[in-house]
């Protein structure tokens, strides 16, 4: 009985460390080197992505912390900007023209 444990453990090992051997030969190979790399450039765009969708929600919650201070300390009402749509003008879409002041006299 224990001569059909131990080579039933060796057998077992046997089985592990070929499958093992396998994988890292198959991993050394053009084609495995290649879906490694794929799989590491996935993860850290996934990465970059989760943190400047972080950045932009710091930016958003300290802006409005900003507008509430502003507004507390002013007084007046913050007037709301209206939002544009994606696609739509762009970072100064939804400033005011500007006007033009009148040339100074003797100038």
């Amino acid at each position: 009985m224990r001569r059909l444990f131990w080579m039933g453990v060796g057998v077992a090992a046997g089985v592990a460390l070929s499958r093992k051997a396998t994988e890292t030969a198959r991993q050394a190979t053009p084609a495995g080197l290649a879906s490694n790399l794929g799989d590491a450039v996935r993860e850290l765009a996934g990465a970059l992505g989760a943190f400047g969708a972080d950045i932009r929600a710091g930016m958003s919650e300290r802006e409005q912390e900003l507008n509430d201070i502003v507004e507390q300390r002013s007084g007046l009402p913050r007037r709301s900007a209206p939002a544009a749509l994606p696609g739509e003008g762009g970072k100064h879409a939804a400033q005011e023209p500007r006007t033009r002041r009148a040339p100074r006299a003797g100038s």
